[in-house]
């Protein structure tokens, strides 16, 4: 019997929801990023008119990150993540009921409450991955729930382009099929989820080894303020700017290929496969690099910022693609700089949890979130109106400073946050 089997592994079931929820996510997210051309046919939105929609979608996930963290942190994972889950079904469902009398009105409504619930999701997982993982498993175990962004992404062109006519028709129905996957998973996770301390399928040793490098805590709450003047807070939510480039790849990536290389509903899954495949390579790869340099004796701060570095160089190339003229070297390196966003990802996800107590990390997530969000919002307005006045020059800038954002944002978290000292269940600095 080999060591694994002796410790338990019932922390990987806790896992694979985790996946499970986030592919939901993800898919119920980019449905509407791939249905962008037919869409904007069907109901004759400008560019401007479809980034409305989006920051819609965004508003409510930036209200969504600030709150719904700390009700996580207060109703417990359990609670909050069906609160979660449920929240975003009812509204990716509400889709399919808007018409095209009110269909800006109908899709930004229906996109708000969509932002608001998916806000959950994030918080909840990192909360769920400090809970049953040790610090040197996190990035690792992150990387691999974060890689089912990408299942989301690619299963969304695959299941439109199968159901949905080029004409449009059939549009809803992508739409509620989400509805059906999460009423599975919240019977599944409300049967199998409780606190690894108290649930009975977990051994002693397993408990022992996933708190072997945390501190026990105690049960008392932490007010959601309490996180907001620490440095380390910040240094995450400067971090976290780099998700309006991800959201940019989802939200506008299809029109991308659309405008410039006439890529339609049909044709559009295969492209959406390469980057995603990409992206969750990059992903697993991304946690498990910075997992074996921490095995390798690397303080956590060096391993994790040493992985962003190499994450930010990956990155670059993508600055690229708007003066390529080939569909496939575009394709190649928006995959490329996915992989290195994800793998970024997976190690700023730990950051949280590397630094604050378990009980705080769903607040800061979610105060991280709302910065990205944020920063995705005005990446929509501004390129939705220089698209529909400039033309595709647009895509230029918004290319140009996806690939370069990285390294200046990796150098501010160094200098809010150089040595990554964590903190007690007090906020306060844990001498080493």
């Amino acid at each position: 019997m080999n060591e694994a089997q002796k410790i338990g592994n019932y922390r990987y079931r806790i896992l694979a929801l985790l996946m499970f929820a986030t592919t939901i996510n993800y898919f119920d997210r980019s449905i509407i990023g791939v249905l962008a051309p037919t869409l904007e046919k069907m109901f004759h939105w400008s560019n401007n008119d479809y980034a409305n929609i989006m920051i819609s979608f965004k508003v409510a996930y930036a209200l969504g990150m600030l709150s719904m963290g700390g009700i996580i942190d207060r109703l417990g994972t359990k609670k909050g993540y069906i609160l979660s889950i449920g929240t975003w079904s009812i509204f990716g469902m509400l889709h399919a009921l808007v018409r095209p009398g009110f269909s800006v009105i109908g899709f930004a409504a229906a996109r708000f409450g969509l932002g608001f619930g998916e806000s959950g999701n994030f918080p909840a997982a990192i909360k769920t991955t400090a809970e049953w993982f040790p610090k040197k498993d996190r990035a690792f175990a992150t990387g691999l729930f974060n890689a089912a962004t990408s299942v989301g992404a690619i299963a969304a062109p695959f299941v439109v382009g199968w159901i949905v006519h080029e004409d449009g028709k059939n549009w809803q129905i992508p739409f509620l099929i989400t509805g059906v996957l999460s009423a599975i998973w919240v019977f599944l996770w409300f049967k199998m989820y409780k606190k690894p301390e108290v649930h009975p399928k977990v051994t002693k040793e397993e408990l022992a080894y996933i708190n072997s490098d945390s501190d026990i805590e105690n049960e008392e709450k932490l007010p959601w303020k309490a996180v907001l003047d620490k440095r380390q807070t910040w240094a995450f939510a400067v971090a976290k700017i780099t998700d309006a480039v991800w959201w940019f790849y989802l939200f506008w990536g299809a029109k991308f290929l659309a405008d410039t290389f006439g890529v339609d509903i049909h044709n559009i899954a295969l492209p959406f496969f390469v980057i995603y495949i990409m992206a969750d390579g990059g992903s697993i790869l991304g946690g498990y690099l910075s997992g074996v340099f921490i095995k390798k004796g690397w303080s956590i701060n060096k391993a994790r910022k040493i992985t962003m570095l190499i994450c930010a160089l990956i990155i670059l190339p993508v600055s690229f693609v708007a003066i390529t003229e080939s569909k496939w070297i575009a394709v190649f390196l928006i995959g490329l700089a996915a992989a290195g966003h994800q793998a970024w990802s997976a190690n700023i996800f730990t950051l949280a949890s590397d630094v604050f107590p378990k009980k705080a990390t769903a607040s800061v997530v979610g105060i991280g979130g709302m910065v990205g969000a944020v920063a995705g919002m005005v990446g929509d307005k501004a390129l939705g109106e220089v698209l529909d006045t400039a033309g595709n020059t647009g895509y230029f800038w918004a290319f140009l400073i996806a690939g370069s954002c990285y390294l200046i944002i990796l150098g501010i978290v160094h200098l809010l946050m150089p040595k990554m000292t964590p903190l007690d269940e007090n906020l306060k600095p844990i001498k080493s």
